[in-house]
């Protein structure tokens, strides 16, 4: 290998539905072993097995109510689903192995007995079961990789992704956190190994187990990008790439080449399955490469995401991706007395934060007589709630006509880079829609020119993205 080679790094993250199975595990290690024949120094960030974290969670939450059959199946699935891994690929290292992920999941079992004793689940708690997932992964992963002459070993992040003490949504300490990563990783580097990382969980300065929250796994890739200076950062996936839209809905989907970061942003608020942008942000910001590609279909080139779309790929099809958020509804406050009264939108909405609801859409009549906005449906009785016990006296005083929810809805969102620049844009979504016969009830175009909002009802989520992803296959010249 020469010099040139071996100083090029490369961080690859492997989701959930990657190692959940016989033939993603033997794929990891087909693509780790194709990786070394190009990069010096491979970092893999494993993600639980698939559906394994929800049950773990599942067990703890229920053990807190009285109810443990659920951590008896549990507890049985874990070295079910470990051992096949371990003697599938591993037949030779698996005596060794298992007795690890015995330790680990007797550990689990004494945890979560602890919370059926005490009748509760805090999110200390919380965050020491949730990572024993990925401390099994890596273990499976580790060994299979040896097995196939590839030097390999298993390590726990929180030994060295230091966080402060919000331990369901913990947020990283950079400066310890490089210190303890490169003092890990470092000789293992010198010695030709590769580290097989656990994603999404890490620990306080006082080795406290902590989560990083949703997008954890590619969070913990994102860090170790930067901090390692790697080359290029690789997310693996079960699909190929970022897709047009959703293919239950469009069967015609396809893989978007290229992504801006804000455009990830906001197919990621309005309900893509794509990366979170608060996982990759450092990546990004950091200038790094970061392609999302499947593990099934390693060939594929996948999606590139940058921090700015290329004048090249600007000039390239009128919509890039829609996406939808479904059951959600409108929540509409009117009346006359609202016009030019300061401060009623902000009793709104910080009425609706005490509810906990989120509001992915806003929308308001010039006049100022009415203001719409939606939440999650689970939610709108109690922001209906809260609204008329905080508006009591507008509403008396008939300054405030009604507060009402609409039956249930989709918001429905087109992505397209610099749409300002875009003339008629607007005008073809609509004629789309009108030809589909589709009824816009909401609209929202804010100032990020990445995207445009629709709300529309429910029944009509099939047709309006069809009829926009038609626009997809089309040029906006």
């Amino acid at each position: 290998m020469n010099q040139t080679m071996k100083n090029k790094t490369i961080v690859m993250k492997f989701g959930g539905s990657s190692v959940g199975s016989t033939e993603g595990l033997a794929q990891v290690v087909e693509i780790t072993s194709a990786a070394r024949r190009e990069w010096g120094r491979i970092v893999i960030v494993a993600s639980a097995f698939s559906k394994v974290t929800d049950a773990l969670l599942h067990s703890a939450s229920q053990a807190a109510r009285g109810n443990l059959q659920p951590f008896w199946d549990t507890s049985a699935m874990l070295r079910e689903r470990h051992f096949l891994g371990l003697e599938a690929f591993a037949p030779g290292d698996a005596e060794s192995v298992k007795n690890d992920l015995n330790d680990l999941i007797i550990n689990f079992n004494n945890l979560v007995q602890a919370v059926g004793v005490l009748g509760e689940a805090t999110p200390r708690v919380l965050a020491a079961v949730a990572g024993l997932g990925e401390k099994l992964s890596v273990r499976v992963i580790a060994a299979a990789l040896r097995s196939r002459g590839i030097p390999a070993q298993a390590l726990d992040a929180g030994g060295f992704i230091v966080t402060d003490d919000q331990y369901l949504a913990a947020v990283p300490q950079m400066q310890p956190t490089r210190e303890k990563t490169t003092r890990a990783l470092q000789p293992l580097f010198d010695q030709g190994i590769v580290p097989v990382v656990t994603g999404f969980i890490a620990a306080t300065s006082g080795s406290v187990a902590t989560m990083l929250g949703r997008g954890g796994s590619d969070y913990t890739a994102a860090i170790l990008g930067v901090i390692l200076d790697a080359d290029e950062v690789w997310i693996w996936t079960d699909v190929d790439g970022v897709m047009t839209a959703d293919p239950h809905l469009a069967p015609d989907a396809s893989t978007v080449p290229q992504l801006s970061y804000r455009e990830v942003a906001e197919l990621a608020y309005f309900g893509a399955k794509v990366l979170h942008p608060k996982a990759i942000r450092p990546v990004i910001e950091a200038g790094k490469v970061l392609k999302v590609l499947n593990t099934f279909n390693p060939a594929h080139p996948g999606t590139i995401i940058t921090e700015n779309n290329s004048a090249e790929e600007v000039q390239t099809g009128l919509i890039k991706a829609v996406t939808a958020v479904r059951d959600v509804q409108l929540i509409s406050v009117e009346g006359r007395g609202m016009l030019g009264v300061p401060g009623v939108a902000a009793r709104i909405f910080s009425a609706v934060a005490t509810t906990g609801a989120t509001v992915p859409f806003i929308t308001e009549a010039s006049s100022e007589q009415s203001l719409c906005f939606a939440v999650p449906s689970e939610m709108a009785p109690a922001v209906l709630e809260v609204l008329e016990e905080t508006l009591a006296h507008e509403i008396a005083q008939r300054n405030i006509d009604r507060i009402w929810a609409s039956d249930e809805m989709v918001i429905v969102t087109a992505v397209c880079p610099q749409m300002r620049y875009r003339w008629g844009l607007a005008g073809k979504m609509f004629t789309a829609l009108a030809e589909n016969r589709v009824n816009v009830l909401g609209i929202a175009h804010g100032s990020s020119e990445v995207s445009i909002s629709l709300v529309v009802s429910a029944e009509d989520l099939q047709a309006t993205v069809e009829a926009l992803h038609r626009l997809t296959q089309k040029n906006g010249d």
